[in-house]
């Protein structure tokens, strides 16, 4: 099935009981058991099934074969925020030490992860000084556990070149870990292009509508934990907390998830409800249509913004002289996503006065909503980082991150005419007090 097939009908037929048609919530915490030797199978992971909802929800369920199918994966765990994915993907990884190497344009939370919480656990997070190749195998070594990249990064707008990253990778002996959370499978599927875990805030593009919570991590099934079994003991060495269990002899290619469902998911408890399950389950139906809107959007808004003299700069991988254009056209069919920034001439204060005028775009820290959203990097989603490493990530002091949404793009552009205006009438203000 292709991807608009798929978001509608992928994990799930009619429900035999009801013959309900809509993916029903199973609002409840437990299941019973055929018997003493029935549930015993269940905990020792013999059997499939379901034994308590912080492990596996029926509902929750057909969300993960539904972003595995549209990934091409063998398999997902859906969890309960896009921040907890990371964390499970990471430390499932590298729970005995070790160090995941990463591009440096990142959403500033998951360089928080990486640069400060991951290592009081042990794990480090380096960061290259660029997202090309050659700098992230600079930084590999013995102990590296992964590579790690956002597909397009958050809020810089580089698109990064998937294929070479994953050559590095595996050239080393490790996997790599994308966030396809802005690209989403309608625009890119980086496991077609040799990446080995994806990861996603459903909380974005997916769910669509601000209105849910949601993580997922995807397996390709590709990566071969048994050829590497002394960088990835936790896959080959027996688990005493399930009787001896060796993950990747009793799971094969699907190890990674399976164990990032029963050590973290099992032990650690970032659940996502039924409820929000189901919400996210209503928003993907519509991802497809919804992204064509995002993306055409948002290129008229970005040639708005280029072609007026009060902006200074607009970084928009979808313009021919873009960094990134050619990475745009090998890896998202030519179309550039609905996430990108620019600056307005005057600076930091004109900055803030654009966006304290902005009337129907919001201002939040949320992306890939169905509204169009603006957010100040600098001082809301990068604020606990250096000013040299927002450079790194793509953030100055004046950027403003538009996040396009699906209303008319006329009233978009309007309002961003409008703000644009107020900010210069504030400068030229300033500029005559002066």
């Amino acid at each position: 099935m292709r991807n608009e097939t798929i978001a509608i009908h992928a994990g799930y037929d009619p429900d035999p009981t009801t013959k309900a048609v809509a993916v029903p919530i199973y609002q409840t915490v437990a299941y019973a058991f055929d018997s003493a030797d029935h549930g015993a199978a269940l905990f020792n992971l013999e059997a499939d099934g379901f034994r308590y909802s912080r492990i596996a929800n029926p509902t929750t369920t057909v969300l993960e074969k539904r972003i595995a199918e549209l990934e091409g994966g063998v398999g997902a765990l859906a969890v309960a925020t896009g921040q907890a994915a990371l964390h499970f993907a990471f430390v499932n990884l590298a729970d005995d030490g070790g160090n995941i190497v990463s591009v440096p344009q990142l959403y500033g939370t998951t360089h928080t992860l990486l640069g400060h919480v991951l290592p009081r656990q042990g794990i480090t997070g380096r960061f290259a000084d660029s997202d090309q190749p050659d700098a992230i195998e600079r930084l590999i070594d013995h102990n590296t556990k992964a590579v790690f990249a956002e597909t397009i990064g958050n809020p810089a707008g580089n698109v990064c070149d998937i294929e070479a990253l994953a050559e590095v990778a595996h050239r080393n002996g490790v996997p790599l870990i994308v966030d396809n959370t802005v690209a989403t499978p309608m625009l890119l599927k980086p496991f077609d292009y040799g990446a080995d875990i994806a990861v996603h805030s459903l909380t974005k593009f997916l769910g669509g509508h601000g209105t849910t919570l949601g993580g997922a991590i995807v397996d390709s099934g590709r990566f071969p934990w048994a050829e590497q079994a002394l960088r990835f003991p936790g896959f080959n060495q027996p688990d005493p907390s399930y009787h001896g269990l060796v993950y990747a002899e009793r799971f094969g290619p699907k190890a990674y998830i399976e164990r990032a469902r029963s050590v973290y998911q099992r032990t650690m408890g970032s659940v996502l409800s039924p409820f929000n399950a189901f919400l996210l389950l209503q928003g993907i139906e519509t991802v497809a249509l919804r992204i064509e809107r995002h993306v055409e959007n948002a290129r008229k808004v970005a040639e708005f913004l280029r072609n007026d003299a009060r902006v200074a700069w607009v970084n928009y991988a979808g313009f021919p002289d873009s960094p990134y254009h050619a990475l745009v056209q090998k890896y998202l069919n030519g179309n550039a996503s609905s996430l990108f920034t620019f600056g307005i001439k005057g600076g930091l204060e004109a900055g803030k006065a654009f966006y304290d005028g902005l009337k129907l775009v919001t201002r939040l820290v949320n992306i890939g909503d169905a509204k169009s959203l603006a957010c100040h990097p600098a001082s809301t989603t990068h604020r606990q980082m250096s000013v040299e490493q927002q450079c790194l990530a793509g953030v100055l002091p004046e950027t403003i991150r538009l996040s396009i949404g699906i209303e008319h793009v006329s009233d978009i552009i309007e309002d961003i005419d409008q703000a644009l205006a107020a900010a210069c009438a504030q400068q030229a203000r300033l500029d005559a007090a002066e």
